[in-house]
């Protein structure tokens, strides 16, 4: 079966010559079809990012704010946090939930919390039922957001599945833009349906979860992990070869499946939560993936995220109408980079983007710096308007790695057997990240003003310089090859060559041993 020699590089894929160069995901039903069902889990993403826009918006809501007693300090941090204290509590059940009933079925209990918390949330008489609904939200969002994307990027096809996976955190901004500009529609409306509205149509993609998810196919990785290799085999020949289980794609695809999960059982020991730790491959992981957590939250990016009124406020920029109008604004300009980015990420590399947005973000962060120190002196208006102008290029800076790169990058560098263990650590810490944000920001924006972005100045640098010792470039490589990346030479060639001996494919150790053949 299957020709050719496969090169174990990071300059060539090992599966490039079996695929038909022919085939176009729009021209293949069944390509077209998976990309729909990866669409569906990549919905996710939208409902924390409408959270974020949501909370923004209704800040300028007037019946909102008349509702709910016009929170503010404390009160407003928790009413911002409490869906990520929500998360905290879900974090210890979700990685054995999605190893255990499976990635499909995963998502699908998370909606189904997440619907009937939004329901909760939109009928909220006072600021505790509103509260809790959050916390609901929260929690079942932590199901959903954590099978998802693992979900992506092992059944996509696989040359699609690094921009595929991408899209995944990058789509957070659609449901930015979607609670953005509703908050602007509905925030007119003379009654508590300015803000009921926006609050319902939260719960929408989880709406389609629930009644779709159903028919969408498990992931194959988490079937060969079952011992349903068959079943796995079929998943994979249906979608990636038309049904053809022989293709040698879907060979190869298979058989390096087995060997990488099989690798990390019997040889790599990568089982539980304590091979995080013991693993010397697993803690270069673990030191990258947590602190990406932290970094995409303390950028600077969560003083907008969350609190873009008042740093509106800050520059004289205090017409509802006009903050609600900038941040619409802004959320289709981040989703624009976000997605331009993320099919980038094959060709530019993973590490040239990370480089390359730290820089970008440390140059215009500093430069909003001192535009509102001088605001803040003089009161100009071009200052102000600077401002506002570095906020869209600063977030064109993160956009082009921390927004489609966080979570792409986080479960392809982790094997199978710790993908789901170690993204909750992932997301624990970015959970963290934000609850640290939405306590201290509002609090360090009121009494330091501007000066309080001198502190990201500073973080943004060491950002830069972290980033350039520690983060590994992993673009052309199969899932399997990227995971046992950190492992050494020796493992990636053995997931290979195992792969290889069962379809016939010759293996090269590497890209000029695969030329001089």
């Amino acid at each position: 079966m299957g020709g050719g020699a496969v090169a174990v590089t990071g300059d060539t894929t090992g599966w490039s010559h079996l695929l038909d160069p022919t085939r176009k995901w729009y021209k293949d039903r069944r390509l077209f079809t998976l990309n729909a069902w990866i669409f569906l889990f990549l919905i996710t993403s939208a409902t924390n990012g409408y959270d974020g826009s949501m909370m923004n918006g209704l800040q300028s809501v007037k019946q909102w704010e008349t509702d709910f007693n016009n929170p503010k300090g404390s009160m407003l941090g928790l009413l911002n946090a409490i869906q990520n204290i929500g998360s905290l509590g879900a974090y210890p059940f979700a990685p054995y939930v999605s190893d255990g009933i499976g990635r499909r079925p995963t998502v699908l209990l998370g909606a189904a919390i997440m619907c009937a918390a939004t329901a909760i949330q939109t009928a909220s008489t006072s600021v505790r039922m509103f509260i809790g609904a959050r916390f609901l939200i929260g929690f079942g969002l932590t199901f959903a957001a954590n099978a998802a994307p693992m979900m992506v990027t092992e059944i996509a096809y696989p040359p699609h599945r690094a921009a595929l996976t991408s899209m995944y955190n990058s789509l957070w901004y659609a449901g930015s833009i979607i609670a953005a500009w509703t908050t602007y529609g509905s925030f007119k409306i003379p009654s508590s349906w300015s803000w009921r509205l926006p609050s319902l149509l939260q719960g929408l993609p989880s709406i389609l979860q629930v009644f779709l998810v159903w028919f969408a196919p498990e992931s194959p990785r988490w079937l060969v992990s079952k011992g349903r290799d068959i079943q796995a085999l079929k998943t994979l020949a249906y979608y990636h070869a038309n049904g053809n289980e022989h293709d040698p794609l879907v060979q190869y695809e298979f058989e390096e499946i087995k060997a990488a999960i099989s690798f990390d059982k019997t040889v790599a020991s990568n089982v539980g939560y304590k091979s995080l730790f013991t693993s010397p491959g697993n803690r270069k992981r673990l030191r990258i993936i947590v602190a990406l957590a932290f970094f995409s939250q303390w950028s600077g990016n969560g003083l907008v995220s969350y609190y873009l009124n008042k740093v509106f406020d800050a520059i004289g920029i205090t017409d509802n109408t006009t903050q609600l109008l900038i941040n619409g604004i802004l959320q289709i300009w981040n989703l624009l980079i976000a997605l331009l980015a993320s099919f980038l990420v094959e060709r530019l590399g993973r590490r040239f983007l990370f480089l390359t947005s730290c820089v970008g973000m440390l140059i215009f962060f500093t430069l909003q710096t001192v535009c509102s120190a001088i605001f803040a002196q003089n009161g100009s208006q071009g200052a102000a308007h600077s401002v506002i102008a570095f906020i869209f290029l600063f977030y064109a800076a993160y956009d082009i790695a921390f927004t489609p790169l966080i979570v792409s990058y986080t479960v392809e560098i982790l094997p199978f057997q710790i993908r789901a263990k170690g993204f909750t650590i992932f997301n624990f810490a970015v959970s963290l990240s934000i609850i640290f944000n939405q306590y201290v920001n509002p609090v360090a924006l009121g009494k330091l003003a501007w000066k309080y972005y001198i502190v990201y100045c500073c973080w943004i640098a060491f950002e830069l310089i972290y980033c350039y010792l520690f983060v590994i470039e992993t673009k052309n490589r199969t899932l399997e090859e990227t995971a046992a990346l950190f492992d050494g030479e020796d493992a990636l060639e053995q997931i290979a060559h195992e792969a290889a001996a069962h379809t016939g494919v010759e293996v090269h150790e590497d890209a000029d041993k695969s030329s001089d053949s």
